[in-house]
């Protein structure tokens, strides 16, 4: 088909493009995507300009966590080229400091011990008790186990020094897409509400009994969001 959606996915930390894997097959009919490597550089800044020269002219954008700050910098660089905009269980504040400390734990953990991907306590943050165990658990590990230690130490210090797209928000006038998991402890529905209201015409979607990663917890679902989001008028 020559007339589908061009559909840009960006992943989230310790993601690649498994992430989207069951999105773009699904809507595979209307959407010609591609999923993003956001694994090589240390800043969204890079992470952002480097997408867009693979990307095509025009695009629907969809990023979940990390992937949604990514997407924030690229409407910076490139407005005119987004055509519509899908945000899953990410935030358009800065980290705190407390999340800021986490992160540099986190580094430190990584630089000088073992590499462990998403350990059991991260997996529970990420994802419903329900599906800790099982496919969608093993998924998120061997995803994380794929992207690797320095590709990791690269995500969080890009995540860290990320700019506060808020002042941006009011400004976004492409169709928008909020999604969020009811139970996601790391970007509660409360972050996906204060983005919604916002963006003015903004539609917000709920996904329950899931976590952090909707694409991968809830995927039929998530595909049935996205595929309206990309036909409406």
């Amino acid at each position: 088909m020559t007339d589908r959606i061009p559909l840009v996915f960006l992943p989230g930390l310790l993601c690649d493009e498994w992430l989207w894997r069951s999105q773009a097959k699904s809507l595979s009919d209307v959407a010609a995507s591609v999923t993003m490597d956001l694994t090589l550089d240390d800043s969204v800044e890079e992470m952002a300009r480097r997408a867009l020269t693979v990307a095509p002219a025009r695009f629907a954008l969809a990023g979940l966590s990390m992937g949604g700050y990514v997407a924030f910098e690229i409407l910076r660089q490139a407005p005119d080229r987004v055509l519509r905009l899908a945000l899953l269980d990410t935030s358009a504040a800065p980290d705190t400091p407390e999340r800021t400390a986490e992160r540099l734990a986190s580094i430190k953990a990584a630089q000088f011990g073992r590499f462990e991907g998403v350990t059991p306590r991260l997996l529970s943050q990420l994802v419903h008790a329900s599906k800790v165990t099982g496919a969608v658990g093993d998924t998120v590990r061997a995803m994380a186990q794929r992207v690797g230690r320095e590709a990791f130490l690269r995500q969080q210090h890009a995540i860290m020094g990320r700019p506060d797209s808020r002042p941006d928000l009011a400004r976004l006038s492409v169709p928008t897409l909020i999604g969020v998991g009811d139970s996601d402890v790391l970007t509660p529905p409360s972050v996906a509400e204060d983005m919604h209201r916002r963006i003015a015409g903004s539609e917000l979607h709920v996904f329950t009994e899931c976590g952090h990663l909707p694409a991968l917890e809830t995927p039929h679902e998530t595909s049935a969001v996205l595929r309206r989001w990309l036909l409406a008028a």
